[in-house]
């Protein structure tokens, strides 16, 4: 930015002088409080002492705190009440309004020292604005002046006694001292009010007191006094202040321009109401105006300033001072305007001619409110716009320089331009050191841009996620660049208009000028910046390839600048990504410009090595045979820097000098089993190698053989010279152990574009693993040169094509193609392992029992085997199945390692035994069997080898030596069940009386009730399911009794042992029964909760196998099923006996029962007989029963006297519950008519056919009650 003027660019802040802060000349000797009048004289000091005076630091620290306020920048987006803040002299003096005083009669009609219609103006006749305009404001003209001055005080008299009266003589010339004092001082206040009020500027008296005038009781009326006498405003035009701190000053200082920023503000806005004033009278009385006529180019003229010009000025007046204003919004639309008239008027050469003064003068105004339109948008975040403005701006004048004749041709174009981007750079530098951020420009996310539906988007969505990299503000390093690549074009334009000069054309305008100019440091200093700027903004995932290249840039500056030194070191730096990264096109100048470093140096060893690495980047045959010249040049004519020891040129991330294929024609071989091998040595058809000086080349392979050297033998004359193709046999690669001497092979190494050496062989290994070649290296020889380019087996340049082939025929040349991935390398195993193995079951495996798997191991191979066992069983997809294996004395659900057989002689067998156990649910079974071999010598077994640690396939293929094998096999056990089971539960209602409601006994823990539950009859049928046949030894029901259930008895308690053990086939069946007593609690009736069963049933069986003979114990255990709580609310249970005699009496009994949780019942009986009845009844024949609470019952009973005999019917008992309707008109207590009774009936159960029954598969099935169909009762009656 210093191309311009500072006055032009830097961030407007109000003005503020502060007077009466001069540093004294020299301590003073006497006290500064105690001033003389001029009319007193003063008698010389007795000793000249030296005093401290308060006032003097305080003026020190007030101009420190004042100035550190507001620092002028460029950059400046704060909104604070800040003031710029200069340090002036009191009797400084404003600059004149007009160059006539005020009271000269032509004063009215005088213009300002700096207006086009002065003569003696620098801007006369047609300027626009000056920066000393600016100065102007800023430096000479304050909107707010403050005066410091001293407030006097009379010196202190301290009495003899405290108890003395004061002196009122004393007291009386104090105070008039003090008035007098005041005077002058109110006159020095009005002098300066009088210059300040004539500029429209506010005035503010800061008066410096000591800390005992502040509590003097005078003060405020001292004050007072000289604000009146001084015409001070009421406001915000005096203050006291006395020697604090520091940190107080500081707020001092805040708190006085907090109070004076509004002043300020009201001063710059009537220079804005004046200056629109001036526009608006000028646009009025200039209505239209005639062109003047074209005048050539560079010749002056006296012409007034246009319209347009007066607009220029106006509008930039009045922006700048809304500038100090902060109002940043209208001072970017003024700087808009004024900026598009200079548009206007720069569009026509009558107005604004080219070279000329003005001309320039215009130039420089329009890049300044360029900067500031750019800046001011950058300060409200809107990078687009401002960018969007600066690149308009550029493009514009651009266009105009096409016109001015300073097109893309002339150095002067190109200087401008690079100043353009620079500014730019410049200012988002400081931005960025301050508040300013940049904007991410990553293109949102294309999966966006899809529907749900899958639809792709509409064709303009799709271009809204691109961005045109100059619509994007980026960070300075981009400008930096741009600025060094637009001073590059401007040194070329300059060189050429130079050596146009030479040839005798006349030098192009400002070429003086321009001579003057270091480009090269310039284009150094831009592309260093942009250097760290990219470097500073640059991520840890970035490649920072963009900063490669300027430090590239950077070198060729220093190359240009002839600093080859360091250049060198950039081109070693840069060069390292560049090959890693496979930039061969950047790579190809940058090895041009090194190696002319190199020339220049005069560094023969770094000239071959980039003339090498040059060969390999070459482009046609014609580059590559001059490289080859030159690099012959060098070997020529120079000797090497250490004699007799190679030098190295590593090509491994460069592009080789030959294209390197290794073919083995087998992936695999055996120990001892040769592998034949092809290695092709070919150029491209861009390379042209014939005149190369390479004496051999050495092929190295993996670790433990000799290298292959290729010595140069040129071809006799009964060889064909011109072969594409030619063949070299090596015969079998020899192993280092070997004493053999190392052979040299002769070849012809010279090759023409496209021609091809084939080097075929084979090569064996005694030991397992993996042979390739590990290295090719190129030697050349030449005159005491000895350089080594060392090759990777497979590399290629790019329009070569790398396809793995083998050659089969020289006459005529074919090659057959091999189909695999990877042919540069070839596998040595050890010879299989020859082992039978035999897995031997009797399937299906049966829930719930170890089934046996015999797994047997014959050796058919002729070595001693070391044989261990894995087996892995897969997890299985059938729901609530579980499972699990047992190998030796290991068990598990998933994996079992390293079972060892021990080590198996040739022709001998071993056999294991792997059970496997699974229940819950029938299914697949599913085994992964791994047979781990290892060759062992017969001598390093030994007894104790049963007892080592057992070795796992793992750790057997650490070590790639080791004679091992492994074979896999995988076997399904279908599974099935042993056993089905079926459960029959009956539910009988109990007989026994329910507890009374207040009986004790019931919060008892061991209290059982099962009046409520009754008895659960469970009918057990187990069936056989097993197609081998089942041996069952015992079943035995385990009893877990709960709170709510417990089991009585069981049958298999009695007759088991009668019963087991036998045998089961295929569909047959045994039974068991259990009762078990319900016990339920109120919460579990009301939720409707279910009991789980009281114990379970275990089975103890055994496979019959098909010799007869039977399998290992099995145990499978069957859960009681789940039982349900009987939901009865009212019921009524018939206790009745089986049989009678004839005119015997019996009795029959009758419970009715209330079990709802919370309603009373009503209950009537009626006993409904017939004639026919076979009874003599004695009882209740109708009536009703006590209210029936909840959880209570009622008992009746009738005798009965048989007059037939046989199956005779009881009489029917009708049970019904009676629930009263009580009408409006009757009172309670007056009994109902027979028509307004309501009920239910209840039903009567037979106790002696009670039965609700319910079959359940399995112990987790719900059990669904059947209720039993009731028919009428019967007793047998015997005579």
């Amino acid at each position: 930015m210093n191309s311009y003027p500072a006055e032009l660019l830097v961030q407007l802040a109000p003005v503020m002088f502060v007077a009466g802060l001069d540093l004294p000349s020299a301590p003073s000797t006497s006290p500064p409080s105690t001033p003389q009048s001029p009319g007193q004289t003063q008698s010389p000091p007795t000793a000249p002492t030296k005093i401290q005076d308060p006032f003097a630091s305080l003026i020190v620290r007030l101009r420190d705190a004042l100035q550190s306020q507001h620092k002028v920048a460029i950059w400046a987006p704060e909104r604070t009440r800040a003031f710029q803040m200069i340090i002036v002299g009191k009797d400084v003096r404003f600059p004149p309004r007009k160059l006539v005083p005020p009271e000269d009669l032509a004063y009215a009609s005088a213009h300002s020292p700096l207006s086009p219609l002065t003569p003696s103006s620098p801007l006369y006749p047609d300027g626009l604005i000056a920066p000393i305009w600016i100065r102007k404001h800023t430096q000479l003209l304050p909107s707010v002046f403050v005066l410091f001055l001293r407030l006097f005080e009379a010196p202190a008299i301290h009495a003899r006694s405290p108890l003395d009266p004061p002196d009122p003589e004393h007291e009386r010339d104090k105070t008039e001292e003090e008035r007098r004092r005041d005077n002058e001082l109110s006159a020095e206040i009005a002098a300066r009010k009088k210059t300040t009020n004539e500029r429209g500027i506010k005035l503010t008296v800061v008066l410096l007191a000591t800390r005992r005038m502040l509590d003097d009781p005078s003060l405020d009326s001292r004050l007072t006094f000289i604000r009146r006498q001084s015409g001070l405003d009421s406001r915000a035009a005096l203050f006291v202040l006395s020697p604090v701190s520091t940190s107080e000053l500081n707020d001092f200082a805040r708190s006085l321009q907090d109070a004076l920023y509004e002043p300020a503000l009201e001063y710059y806005t009537s220079h804005s109401k004046r200056v629109r004033r001036k526009r608006n009278r000028h646009s009025q009385s200039v209505s239209s105006y005639n062109p003047p006529a074209l005048v050539s180019m560079g010749v002056a003229n006296t012409r007034p300033l246009r319209p347009e010009g007066w607009t220029v000025r106006y509008e930039y007046k009045m922006a700048c001072f809304a500038e100090f204003r902060a109002e940043d919004e209208v001072a970017l639309k003024h700087y808009q305007d004024a900026y598009a008239t200079l548009m206007i008027m720069f569009g026509s050469t009558a107005i604004l001619p080219p070279r000329t003064k003005r001309w320039a003068e215009a130039k420089v105004l329009a890049d300044a409110i360029n900067v500031k339109i750019t800046k001011l948008y950058l300060y409200n975040s809107e990078h687009s716009l401002a960018l969007s403005h600066h690149n308009s701006h550029m493009r514009r004048f651009a266009d105009f320089s096409r016109g001015w004749g300073i097109g893309e041709e002339t150095f002067e174009y190109w200087s401008w331009m690079a100043r353009q981007h620079r500014v730019l750079a410049e200012l988002l530098e400081q931005g960025s050191n301050s508040s300013l951020t940049f904007p991410t420009n990553s293109p949102p996310s294309l999966t966006a841009g899809v529907t749900s539906a899958g639809t792709p988007v509409e064709l303009d969505t799709v271009r809204a996620f691109g961005l045109n990299p100059s619509h994007a503000l980026q960070h300075p390093g981009h400008y930096y660049y741009m600025a060094a690549r637009c001073t590059e074009a401007r040194r070329e334009r300059f060189l050429a208009n130079e050596e146009a000069i030479s040839q005798g054309t006349s030098a192009a305008p400002g070429y003086a000028n321009e001579k003057k100019v270091d480009h090269l440091s310039l284009i150094l200093e831009l592309y260093t910046k942009s250097y760290e700027v990219f470097k500073k903004h640059s991520s840890t995932t970035s490649q920072g390839r963009l900063t490669l290249w300027i430090a590239y840039r950077i070198a060729h500056t220093y190359y240009e600048s002839e600093k080859f030194d360091v250049a060198v070191r950039f081109f070693e730096r840069i060069a390292k990504t560049y090959r890693r990264e496979k930039w061969k096109h950047m790579l190809r100048p940058l090895l041009s410009t090194w190696y002319a470093c190199a020339q220049k140096l005069s560094d023969v060893e770094l000239m071959a090595t980039l003339l090498v690495e040059m060969i390999g980047y070459a482009q046609d045959v014609d580059e590559s045979r001059t490289l080859q010249e030159d690099l012959l040049v060098v070997l020529k004519s120079s000797v090497p820097v250490s004699p007799g020891k190679p030098l190295i040129v590593d090509l491994k991330e460069s592009d080789p000098l030959l294209d390197t294929m290794l073919v083995f024609w087998v992936p695999e071989v055996r120990v001892g089993e040769e592998a034949g091998f092809q290695l092709s040595l070919s150029t491209p058809t861009n390379i042209d190698l014939s005149t190369l000086p390479i004496d051999s080349v050495t092929i190295t392979f993996s670790d433990g053989y000799y290298p292959v050297v290729l010595r140069h033998s040129p071809p006799t004359d009964g060889q064909v010279a011109d072969r594409a193709v030619r063949l070299v046999k090596i015969g079998k690669v020899m192993p280092e152990d070997e004493d053999e001497e190392l052979e040299e092979i002769c070849a012809d190494l010279r090759w023409r574009p496209g021609e091809r050496l084939v080097v075929s062989g084979s090569i064996s290994s005694e030991a397992p693993g993996l042979l390739t070649v590990v290295g090719i290296t190129v030697v050349l020889a030449q005159n005491g040169w000895t350089v080594e380019m060392p090759h990777e087996p497979c590399v290629s340049h790019e329009i070569s094509t790398l396809v793995p082939r083998w050659l089969t025929s020289l006459q005529p040349i074919r090659f057959l193609q091999l189909g695999r991935d990877d042919c540069s390398s070839v596998i040595v195993r050890h010879r299989p392992h020859e082992l039978a193995v035999s897995l031997s079951h009797q399937a299906p495996a049966l829930l719930d029992e170890e089934y046996p798997i015999a797994i047997d191991i014959t050796n058919v191979d002729e070595r001693h085997l070391d044989v261990v066992v894995d087996v892995l069983l897969q997890p299985t997809e059938v729901d609530q199945a579980a499972q699990y294996i047992v190998f030796d004395d290991q068990r598990s659900s998933g994996l079992i390692k390293g079972i060892r057989l021990g080590t198996i002689a040739p022709g001998v067998s071993a056999t294991k035994t792997l059970y496997l156990v699974g229940s819950g649910a029938p299914g697949d079974r599913m085994l992964d069997i791994s047979i781990q071999s290892t060759s062992v010598q017969p001598e390093s077994t030994s007894e104790g080898d049963d007892d080592a640690e057992p070795r796992s396939s793992s750790s057997l293929s650490e070590h790639a030596t080791i004679d091992s094998c492994e074979k896999l096999q995988t076997i399904v056990i279908p599974t099935s069940g042993a056993l089905a089971v079926t459960y029959d539960v009956a539910y009988r209602r109990s007989k026994d009386a329910m507890p009374a409601l207040a009986d004790l006994s019931t919060v008892e823990d061991d209290f059982w009730d099962d009046s409520y539950g009754g008895v659960a009859v469970v009918t057990t049928r187990i069936e056989c399911l097993a197609p081998c046949g089942l041996v069952v030894e015992s079943l035995k029901l385990h009893r877990q009794d709960n709170p709510l259930a417990k089991v009585l008895d069981c049958s298999s308690d009695e007759n088991s042992d009668d019963m087991f053990p036998d045998e089961y086939l295929l569909g047959d069946e045994f039974c068991n029964v259990s009762r078990i007593s319900l016990s339920p609690r109120e919460e579990q009736v009301l939720g409707e909760e279910k009991i789980s069963g009281p114990g379970n049933y275990e089975v103890v069986w055994r496979r019959m196998l098909p010799d007869g003979g039977r399998g290992r114990e099995s145990t499978t255990r069957f859960t009681l099923p789940t039982l349900m709580i009987p939901q009865d609310e009212l019921i009524a249970l018939l206790d009745a006996p089986s049989f009678a005699r004839l005119h015997v009496p019996t009795t029959i009994y009758l419970t009715v029962r209330n079990r709802h949780s919370s309603r009373s019942a009503n209950v009537t009986v009626a006993l409904d007989l017939d004639p026919s009845d076979a009874f003599v009844v004695a009882g209740l024949r109708n009536g009703r029963l006590p209210i029936l609470l909840p959880g209570s019952e009622e008992k009746l009973s009738w005798n009965l006297i048989p007059i037939e005999c046989g199956y005779v019917k009881i009489p029917r008992i009708k049970v019904m519950n009676v629930r009263r309707a009580t009408m409006p008109s009757q009172g309670v207590g007056v009994p109902n008519t027979e028509d307004d009774v309501e009920g239910e009936a209840v039903k009567v159960v037979d106790v002696r056919a009670d039965r609700n029954t319910a079959s359940v598969q399995s112990a987790d099935d719900g059990t669904v009650a059947i209720p039993q169909q009731y028919g009428s009762s019967t007793i047998l009656v015997l005579p």
